[in-house]
């Protein structure tokens, strides 16, 4: 018995589409597959069409909810994968560095932390630096930090790193290994030359002009000064209970700026 019409005619249509598209080619060569070799062919040209789908499609922010972001907006965290837009990472990036933290991955209660060299396109050159310090910082041990009291300088150095350099007839005579400027470690001030360390925290209750002025400053800003680092500390909002550099605990009130009603090392 012969093919059907309507068979024969399915038959010359396919191979009419054959032909169009082989022609449309550089060059080819028609092959017999299996059945299963077409249903593989079939789910992988679908997989691909699916995936070239869902590139397309718009992408949301679950912080700022933007939810018209294409795929190049979008920052994924390496280490866990969760996605955020690329501005509200950038701008939790500096709130973190500027806070003293290394930044870490923005979704709930995830500690991801976010790398340097992912996060490099997103960075200014100031707060690339200041990462690099606070990379610098995860690795030395909060008791053993000590940061350079010239304000232009502020270097970070480690207590072991300061040893070998401090000049035992000067008693805690140590010198910046980045400025080169002395520095007494006890005090945490400039070099008080000719004075001990009682001697010049005895001299401290005879403050400059520039210390007078600076209280005067503080009151009006409302700054506070830690017990411990000695470091000047602005609450611009938020919890009244701060942390300094040193990572010591402080409850900030409106009594006296140069004190603490508490103060937990």
């Amino acid at each position: 018995m012969g093919r059907s019409v309507p068979e024969q005619d399915n038959i010359a249509m396919l191979m009419n589409d054959v032909q169009r598209m082989r022609q449309q080619l550089s060059s080819s060569n028609p092959i017999l597959v299996t059945r299963d070799q077409i249903s593989f062919a079939y789910k992988l040209a679908m997989e691909t069409v699916a995936s070239d789908i869902s590139i397309r499609m718009p992408a949301t922010c679950s912080i700022c909810f933007n939810d018209d972001l294409e795929a190049e907006q979008m920052y994924s965290v390496p280490l866990c994968g969760h996605q955020f837009c690329v501005e509200c990472v950038r701008r939790h990036i500096e709130v973190r560095l500027l806070e003293g933290s290394v930044p870490t991955c923005l979704h709930y209660q995830c500690e991801s932390k976010l790398t340097l060299r992912s996060c490099d396109n997103l960075l200014t050159p100031k707060l690339k630096a200041i990462w690099e310090q606070r990379i610098e910082e995860e690795l030395i041990p909060v008791p053993d930090r000590v940061y350079c009291p010239k304000p232009t300088c502020a270097g970070l150095m480690s207590k072991t790193e300061l040893s070998t350099s401090t000049e035992e007839d000067e008693g805690s005579r140590s010198c910046c290994v980045k400025c080169g400027e002395p520095f007494c470690i006890n005090c945490k001030v400039p070099w008080h030359s000719n004075l001990s360390c009682d001697d010049y925290k005895r001299l401290g209750l005879n403050p400059t002009t520039n210390d007078e002025k600076l209280k005067v400053l503080a009151n009006q800003k409302m700054w506070r000064q830690c017990e411990k680092c000695k470091h000047m500390i602005e609450l611009s909002k938020g919890c009244i209970h701060v942390t300094c550099r040193y990572h010591h605990h402080i409850l900030i009130t409106l009594s006296n700026p140069f004190e603490f009603d508490y103060v937990f090392a």
